[in-house]
């Protein structure tokens, strides 16, 4: 098969004139094809997307708007511009020049990261492959697919780095990442949060708010690596990034909006009255953050962990806005603060820096997500609804890690199993939710209509007004 490389696949790697990679990429992108035609969004193919395409690195070239029929996407291939002298500037390579080639002595290591960033990206678009069915208006479909063409993406700028730098082994993975599916039971996607289904819109928002932003904080840690054409590989892929984390914020402050619309209209506070009136209860609203939430931070790993020390010591991974912390850049000697269990108790003790950078990077996480929470508060307070969505505590509903055995109370109280037992239906999503969420959800088609359960947004995609036709069916 043959790529029209300037056109097909825009890109900033001279990929026209890498005879090498072109083969590799020959090889590779019929099989991505046919896993967007069996595992992209389902029903799609003949629909006209008015889509953003990334066309260059150049700013004027960012965000290309158009309508596109989505297995036409022009899937492209952008690192962030060089930046000349760029040195490494943390761990026991602090000072050298950044890296152009992978260090021999850090393959496998790197090969590993990109892998688990990859894998990552078709693993959310299996998740939501159904999900264009029951979009809530012709705006949201929109959006849906935009975040599905960037996963798409994504996919291709980690596949470029192996099949660049890793020769066969780098070709080899990156056909595995075509292989498994998420939520297999014999061949799942690596990471725990990616096999969690995705069945309706009000789970998409939550994961795109909770789960892409786990994302951003990983790209902007590996922004700080050592080797070059992976940090301006996640440079690149930061800024689309923003707009998965809005879709899913904006979502969630829409749902809160309409939900606090009827219950004012109403005069109602009662959950099954809400209900009633075709929207999404608040009690509802905050068991679904809850669960997405505390799956999300797991995605961190432990608390203590030698494989993150060993990543930032040799230069691999940083932490997150690495340059403009103020200390030695080699964690020589210092401490962070963790919270650990002593029976029945939870205790902060100190540990060394370098070995608790999972930590630290939850908590600049966690810091992020409560500045989404409070916006979304500010609608309820806004609406004089007394009610207030919370983050849970970190170690609520944790599988990996120091909790990962423990029964901890969304607000921090170590719990008997009988508690838990007894109260987990109050703390996280019933089934009795899900299929109460899922009676919701119905395809609305018609240009500036929106279902019953969310409110239009304040703005259109584009600056384009408000009965603007974003899906064009066939």
């Amino acid at each position: 098969m043959s790529i029209d490389y300037s056109q097909r696949i825009p890109n900033n790697v001279n990929l026209a004139n890498n005879k090498t990679l072109q083969r590799a990429l020959e090889h590779w992108q019929p099989a991505f094809l046919d896993w967007w035609q069996a595992m992209g969004p389902e029903g799609s193919k003949a629909f006209d997307v008015y889509l953003r395409t990334a066309v260059s690195a150049e700013p004027a070239g960012w965000a290309h708007f158009d309508y596109v029929r989505m297995p036409d996407y022009r899937w492209g291939i952008f690192l962030a511009l060089p930046e000349p002298g760029r040195l490494i500037n943390f761990g026991v390579h602090k000072g050298e020049a950044a890296w152009q080639e992978v260090p021999g002595e850090y393959r496998s290591t790197l090969r590993r990261i990109i892998v688990t960033q990859g894998d990552t990206e078709p693993a959310s678009v299996e998740q939501q492959r159904h999900l264009g069915l029951t979009a809530p208006s012709l705006y949201d479909l929109r959006n849906l697919f935009q975040v599905n063409v960037e996963e798409g993406r994504h996919l291709w700028a980690m596949v470029y780095l192996l099949h660049a730098y890793f020769g066969r082994d780098g070709r080899e993975e990156a056909e595995a990442l075509l292989e498994r599916r998420s939520g297999d039971a014999d061949n799942p996607r690596i990471l725990a949060a990616f096999n969690e289904k995705t069945p309706d819109w009000l789970a998409f928002f939550m994961f795109a708010f909770f789960t892409d932003r786990d994302g951003k904080f990983q790209l902007a840690a590996l922004n700080e690596s050592g080797f070059d054409p992976l940090s301006r590989t996640c440079r690149f892929m930061l800024a689309e990034e923003a707009h998965h984390m809005f879709v899913g914020e904006s979502g969630i402050g829409r749902i809160v909006g309409r939900t606090c619309e009827v219950m004012k209209a109403q005069g109602i506070e009662d959950p099954a009255k809400v209900r009633a009136l075709g929207v999404i209860d608040l009690q509802t609203l905050q068991r679904y953050l809850n669960f997405h939430f505390s799956v999300t931070l797991d995605l961190y790993g432990s608390e203590i962990s030698s494989n993150a020390a060993n990543f930032y010591t040799q230069g691999l991974k940083g932490r997150f806005e690495e340059s403009r912390i103020q200390d030695d850049h080699l964690l020589t000697g210092a401490e962070y603060p963790i919270l650990d269990l002593s029976g029945d108790q939870l205790v902060v003790k100190q540990v060394s820096a370098v070995q608790a950078l999972n930590e630290r990077l939850r908590d600049d996480y966690i810091k992020e997500c409560a500045g989404g929470v409070a916006r979304w508060n500010k609608v309820l307070q806004k609406a004089g609804i007394g009610f207030e969505l919370k983050l849970p505590h970190k170690a609520f509903h944790r599988r990996i890690g120091i909790f990962a055995d423990a029964h901890v109370s969304p607000d921090g109280r170590v719990v008997s199993e009988a508690e838990w037992t007894h109260h987990s239906r109050d703390w996280l999503p019933t089934q009795a939710d899900r299929d109460f969420v899922v009676t919701l959800m119905g395809r609305v088609t018609e240009a500036g209509k929106y279902a019953n359960w969310i409110s239009p947004p304040a703005r259109g995609v584009d600056n384009k007004p408000a009965d603007f036709e974003y899906v064009r069916f066939a």
